[in-house]
């Protein structure tokens, strides 16, 4: 089977695609919590993905992809049977994964992808793993069915109330703790700032709280120093010195600041692909209609 070529696609909500990809020395190698870089065609950028899942029998890893900026979209657009254009890794420290006794993974939104292999490795190690899943409404919960597989116990919020409890992950998780339901550690996975909401939560309560910042990573490999993050003091690149890290020492207000940096650009990169995409519309609607 060739390499790169994508044999499943799945679209799990909107704007919201599971793809498996033949990558078999990915496979076999990749833990829990490392990514992927890779380019869509010969024009695209550099993009880092978490790994959600793999089957080394297969020779196939797979990665959950939301269409938020160009690239993203366009990747989109990628069918079974289509190719990625380059594909490299596992990249990025794995995660530290020991038996630790209950361990709570909460996530937001496609971070839900990257806590699944988190959950389902700690699950393997001997814990108890109970996972809080959080989205703005019904139609944007993705992967309950293999969060439930992998876990112990399984809690869903959305906003708008739409499914399961009303209200925010911070709001279940509150519950849990003042029913005395205290973990030994805590993965908490998503937007920025659910992330932060969370660590300052748990700071309380002195529960070890790990946070993956794969959000702010651009190129992926340490090279472009878009990913700098000030952890404990100290300036570390999020690609090669995570992507996880210590919530309770992670300056979150920098980060949310960073995060803003390229909104021009990618402002302009939106507008761009949107005009591409109504040129290659036409283009068909032309070529069919001269038929």
């Amino acid at each position: 089977m060739p390499l790169n070529k994508i044999v499943k696609t799945e679209l799990l909500g909107p704007e919201v695609k599971l793809f498996e990809i033949t990558a078999p020395r990915i496979a076999k190698k990749r833990k829990a919590g490392q990514f992927i870089i890779l380019r869509v065609d010969d024009h695209g950028e550099r993009i880092p993905l978490t790994i959600a899942d793999a089957d080394a029998e297969k020779g196939t890893i797979t990665v959950i992809v939301q269409g938020l900026g160009a690239t993203s979209k366009r990747f989109l657009q990628k069918e079974a049977g289509d190719i990625v254009w380059d594909l490299a890794g596992p990249l990025g420290k794995p995660t530290h994964i020991e038996k630790r006794g209950l361990v709570i993974a909460v996530s937001g939104g496609v971070g839900t992808a990257v806590a699944m292999p988190i959950a389902a490795a700690s699950k393997k190690a001997g814990n108890t793993v109970y996972s809080i899943i959080g989205a703005r409404t019904k139609e944007l919960v993705i992967l309950e069915k293999e969060m439930t597989e992998r876990t112990d116990k399984i809690f869903i919020t959305t906003d708008d109330g739409s499914y399961g409890r009303k209200g925010l992950v911070t709001d279940q998780l509150k519950s849990l703790l003042d029913d005395g339901i205290i973990p030994d550690e805590l993965v908490a996975i998503g937007p920025l700032p659910m992330m932060r909401a969370v660590s300052e939560l748990t700071r309380s309560y002195n529960i070890p709280t790990v946070v993956s910042l794969n959000s702010i990573m651009i190129d992926g490999t340490g090279m472009c120093g878009g990913c700098r993050a000030t952890v404990d003091g100290k300036t570390v690149f999020v690609c090669v010195d995570g992507p996880e890290f210590d919530g309770h020492k992670v300056d979150f207000a920098e980060l949310g600041r960073r995060q803003k940096a390229y909104l021009e650009q990618e402002k302009q990169s939106m507008e761009a692909f949107s005009h591409q995409c109504r040129l290659e519309v036409k283009a068909k609607k032309l070529k069919i209609e001269t038929a």
